[in-house]
């Protein structure tokens, strides 16, 4: 008879054979599992070269995106973009890049290369171009946008420089093998980019988010992620933009019935704004107002631009006879208008600007208008969409800007999305760009919270060259970077000292002293001219100009007999005497600018 101490014995589970089987097949899976997740098992051994990565823009900031991947005998700028200025810098339209690096390596780059056509990503090529001039790959709507650039600028030889590429089709550029990988964003035709180099693979993923139901079918090309992710990545750079974004983006095909909601309630003209590289946004307004019986006008350079193209390359179907010119808008009823525009930051130089400010040639406000603001406002462009919604208000049009959630949704991806992508790719080493320095930290955060090592992740800064290897990731120096301003309107450079003078004159004003001085007998000859501009009010001017003159005297009566030689000298020193007394007084720093006539 069996003793309990025995009956428990035999039934232990881990005496019988079904159970080392299971403990055999658990120990297994979890080798598998580990092997599947350990980066290291997967990556190249014979690869022992090196890649160095060099942001020119993009970090520490939202656009102006442009870096530089490069080998001992291989260059390649990724992306060339511009950004916008900010509110000191008068007069100057965009910022685009310093190129100084790129001319110091001019010998061995061989290739831009184009992730997709928003601004932030292409604004700066024909800048770049106007020095140099390489191939750009790109797939086929970013090729067209620069095209319209290379006209705007008078440069439509250079087009010969476009090549033209198929996604999931490694092209051989130097040391690199480069494949084009497709993404969904808040553009047609966006990529990311599998970039083999002679340390390993590299994924770059561009802008993105993960789009289940895109507008065009056509969603993320997450199984190609997966393929170089069972490779072998060595390092991910990607997306921070939405880093601080919980959960999902929402899909850009939300924002369809929002817009038939709007359409079905308004009596009157529907205008509708938002980005020009927007297609899908604007394809989907111009779908749901012909459904709702609407004739379209399309006002705005760059909109037309872009949509024509979209059209002619075959990313859109329209029929062209629900199309109508500006001037034709009066010759239909209000409630079969719909007008697609730019201006959604509200440019000061845009249609929808033009239109609340009543400077319009064609399209006139007015009460019964619905007005819809299908974009969020860019970081610093708060007041001016602010101030636009006012004008369109007070005109008694009706304006839809945050009042729906799905109005407009954002081309980046939420945390989620990077999760994914990071679980998708499994890099060795994680670097996230295209962000300010706070988000790319919290990038790296959420990096951390799937599985990649602190040690492996590493924050950049512009101007900061990191080398990637296969098993370490170091900062080597520092080269030149910065923006250049750019004067859109004559697509020309604004020199630093220029813009520095308007800021001088913005914050300090400035004063003009005319004199005439008797350098022989070291008199002042009558009263000298002083004008004064954002220093002191009108009522005040003679009371200045007065205290200038003795000053002025004061001066004279002191001065070095050198001074009186030359009359650069001369101002140069009374410049300073000047710049010192209206310090002490008025605690500024006008600009000064003393012209004096010897006799």
């Amino acid at each position: 008879m069996a003793t309990p101490q025995n009956k428990e014995k035999t039934l232990n589970p881990k005496n019988f054979v079904w159970f080392k089987d299971l403990k055999k097949g658990f120990i297994e899976n979890e080798k598998i599992q580990n092997n599947r997740l350990n980066t290291d098992m997967k990556l190249d051994k014979d690869k022992n070269g090196w890649v160095r990565f060099t942001p020119l823009g993009g970090l520490d900031e939202i656009g102006g995106n442009c870096a530089v991947f490069e080998t001992e005998n291989t260059a390649i700028i990724f992306d060339c973009g511009m950004s916008f200025p900010t509110e000191d810098m008068h007069g100057v339209d965009i910022l685009v890049p310093d190129f100084s690096y790129l001319r110091e390596i001019r010998h061995k780059i061989k290739a831009l290369i184009i992730t997709h056509g928003h601004e932030d990503h292409i604004g700066a090529v024909p800048y770049l171009f106007k020095e140099m001039q390489i191939p750009i790959y790109g797939t086929a709507l970013p090729l067209a946008m620069i095209e319209n650039k290379f006209l705007e600028h008078k440069m439509k030889e250079y087009t010969s420089y476009f090549r033209a590429v198929k996604k999931r089709r490694p092209i051989k550029i130097g040391d690199f093998y480069i494949e084009w990988i497709h993404m969904t964003h808040s553009i047609i035709d966006s990529s990311a980019i599998a970039l083999q180099t002679p340390a390993g693979t590299i994924i770059h993923t561009g802008d993105f988010k993960i789009d289940h139901s895109p507008v065009d079918g056509y969603p993320a090309d997450l199984q190609r992620l997966g393929y170089y992710g069972e490779k072998g990545v060595l390092a991910l750079f990607s997306d921070s933009t939405n880093s601080y974004k919980s959960g999902y983006t929402p899909s850009e095909s939300v924002v369809g019935p929002t817009f038939d909601n709007l359409f079905k309630e308004s009596k009157g003209r529907v205008i509708m704004s938002t980005f020009s590289s927007n297609i899908h946004r604007v394809y989907q307004a111009i779908k749901y107002g012909i459904q709702h019986r609407r004739k379209v006008c399309i006002i705005g350079r760059s909109m037309e631009k872009n949509l024509d193209v979209a059209i002619d390359l075959g990313y859109i179907k329209l029929p062209k006879d629900i199309f109508i010119d500006a001037h034709e808008i009066a010759k239909y009823p209000d409630n079969e208008i719909l007008i697609v525009t730019t201006g959604s930051q509200g440019e000061s130089m845009s249609a929808l600007y033009r239109m609340a400010i009543d400077e319009h040639r064609h399209v006139k406000l007015k009460e019964g208008d619905q007005i819809i603001l299908s974009a969020k406002a860019i970081p610093g462009n708060e007041p001016g969409v602010s101030e636009l919604i006012n004008y369109l208000m007070k005109k008694g049009a009706k304006v839809a800007y945050q009042d729906f959630s799905e109005i407009h949704v954002s081309g980046h991806a939420a945390q989620e999305e990077q999760k994914l992508m990071i679980r998708l790719t499994q890099p060795k080493f994680f670097l996230p760009v295209h962000g300010e320095y706070n988000h790319l930290i919290k990038h790296k955060q959420t990096a951390e919270s799937v599985g990649v090592h602190d040690r492996n992740c590493f924050i950049m800064q512009d101007g900061e060259q990191w080398e990637i290897s296969r098993n370490r990731v170091r900062k080597v120096k520092n080269v030149k970077v910065g923006k250049v301003y750019i004067d859109n309107q004559i697509n020309k450079e604004i020199s630093d000292d220029i813009v520095i003078d308007r800021q001088k004159l913005a914050n300090d004003g400035i004063v003009i002293i005319i004199a005439q001085v008797d350098s022989k007998n070291k008199k002042l000859i009558g009263r000298p001219k002083v004008t004064t501009y954002g220093l002191v009010s009108d009522r005040e001017d003679h009371a200045f100009a007065k205290e200038m003159e003795e000053v002025l005297l004061n001066y004279i009566k002191h001065a070095k007999p050198y001074v009186f030689e030359k009359n650069r000298v001369f101002e140069t020193e009374l410049r300073g005497v000047v710049r010192k007394h209206i310090f002490r007084s008025l605690k500024k720093y006008p600009m000064i600018v003393p012209t004096v006539f010897f006799q």
